[in-house]
Parts: C-alpha cells; structure tokens; sequence
C-alpha cells in the first residue's frame, strides 16, 4: 500500500493555515459553525472509502474539495469505458488503468493538502481490521452485499461510524450506523437469495442519481467529523430520482441483532461469500 499527497499537520496537531489555504478554505471559514477550528478538524481527519465507484467518486470529490487530510481508498478494479457515465473521479485516459491510481491523481489534482493512501485490494475477513484501524470514519459505496456485510460487521467490532450508501436504477438510501446505536443487520439480518436483487451492471443505474447519494453520505461525513447538526442515525433516507422525492423512515437499534444485539450470536467476522451465497472467486470490494 503506497501513499501520495500530503500537505497537513501532524495528526492531533492544529496546522497553521498558508495563505493559499486561506483562500482556499475561506467559505469554510466564514462559516461560524465551521471556523478555522473546524477547518483544522477535517485537515487532521481520515476517512475511508470503500469504493472508487459511483458513490466513492464524487463522495472522494466532495471529501478532497473540502479539505479531509487523509482519504483512504479502496478498489481492486480497473477504470472500464462504462464505469465514465458515473464514476467521475475517472476520465478516458484512465480506462484500463487501476481505480485507486485514477483516484490518487484526480485528487492531487483537486487539493493537493490531501492526502491519498489507495488500498488496491479486495476486503476480506483477513484483511479488513487492518485496513479500517487507522480511518476515523468508513463510507461505505459498494455494490455487493458480502462487502456490506463484511463493512458492517468490522465497524461494530472496531466501534468506527460507517456513513452507509446504496443506488438501484432510479433510486437511492443513505443512512449512518453509529457504534452501540444499531447497524445494517438491524435492518436486514440476512442477505437476499442470490440472484434476487441485480447489481447495477445487470439492471442499469441513472449516473447523476450517485452524485445525489453520494453528496448526501459526504455532508453526513463532514457533520460527523466536525460534530455539527443531526446525523442520519437512526433514520434512513429514500430518494426518488423519477418522483424527485425524498421520504424517510425511522430505524432502531435491534437488541436481538446477532451483531450488535444484546446477546450477539456473531462475535467475530466470518466467510461472508458462503453468508451471502457469492460463489469464491467473486472479490470483494
């Protein structure tokens, strides 16, 4: 795993602010609620992204734009052609190129304060605690249920906010699981039959509607970060890209969870291709 970027303080440390990031971070500044304190919060922060896709592109945008120190990236994929009418942290020259080194140059571009660590991976039960230990806060935009599951279950283990995204055709949800306050298992204890749900390849996907879910996981970010406002925890929010209407519904922590339940019956992370029915050689990311 290599890194590139970098331009902030030592973590824990308050930077002092160069003219050019003065200028750069002034509308945050001018915000009371966000000031140079909070500022120098993002700046020290590290977020992950599990995806380089069409949730972890303009979420990554949004997160570098705004000045989060360290975003960590995580995609085994290669940039494909069909991958450029959504996944906006790539161009046409990337195509066959890694996502995560695709990723790394499109954020340089945008701020180089930032710094990118790409994990050109597949997470797995081996791996996962490793690559979440150092991150502040997970976000969460892949595309298969083992990988969501594997997510889920690492954060509650590891006690780390994961700030959830999912798109289908014209549809969206976002929501945030913060620890001891419920998880995706809560919502959906087990997986759907395989073969049920299509993934995005198979049944297609409006690209601007992840630039809509996308934003929304990346202010929940922002807010967390900074502890501003009222997260999504606890509420999971629908959007209708063909109704253009947003609704949500409550949700709450289920103490027969077999996670984070009150007599949790998985206690460790397990081989969730055989939990979810994904045969082996399907990689997670």
């Amino acid at each position: 795993m290599s890194s590139s970027g970098g331009g902030q303080g030592t973590r824990g440390t308050a930077p002092t602010f160069s003219e050019e990031q003065i200028r750069r971070y002034s509308r945050h500044i001018l915000l009371p609620e966000v000031g140079g304190r909070g500022q120098r919060k993002l700046l020290n922060s590290r977020v992950l992204l599990i995806g380089a896709g069409g949730l972890g592109s303009p979420a990554a945008l949004y997160l570098a734009a705004a000045g989060v120190g360290t975003l960590g990236v995580v995609d085994f994929d290669a940039v494909d052609l069909s991958n450029l009418q959504r996944q906006i942290l790539h161009h046409v020259r990337d195509v066959g190129r890694p996502k995560v080194e695709s990723a790394v140059d499109t954020i340089r571009e945008i701020n180089p304060d930032v710094k990118v660590i790409p994990h050109k991976l597949a997470l797995s039960s081996e791996n996962v605690r490793e690559v979440f230990a150092p991150y502040d806060v997970i976000v969460n935009g892949s595309d298969n249920f083992p990988t969501r599951y594997l997510a889920n279950d690492a954060c509650v283990f590891m006690r780390k906010p994961l700030v959830d995204g999912s798109i289908f055709k014209f549809e969206g949800q976002a929501t945030v699981y913060l620890p001891g306050k419920g998880c995706y298992r809560c919502l959906y204890p087990k997986p759907p039959p395989p073969g049920l749900v299509p993934s995005c390849a198979e049944a297609g996907v409006l690209g601007v509607l992840c630039g809509v879910v996308a934003s929304i996981q990346g202010i929940e970010t922002i807010k967390l970060l900074l502890g501003l406002g009222d997260s999504l925890a606890g509420r999971l929010l629908f959007f209708d890209a063909l109704g253009m209407e947003f609704r949500q519904v409550k949700i709450r922590r289920d103490p027969t969870c077999p996670v984070c339940g009150d007599s949790p019956t998985i206690t460790d992370l397990i081989d969730y291709h055989e939990f979810c029915g994904v045969p082996k050689e399907v990689r997670l990311s």
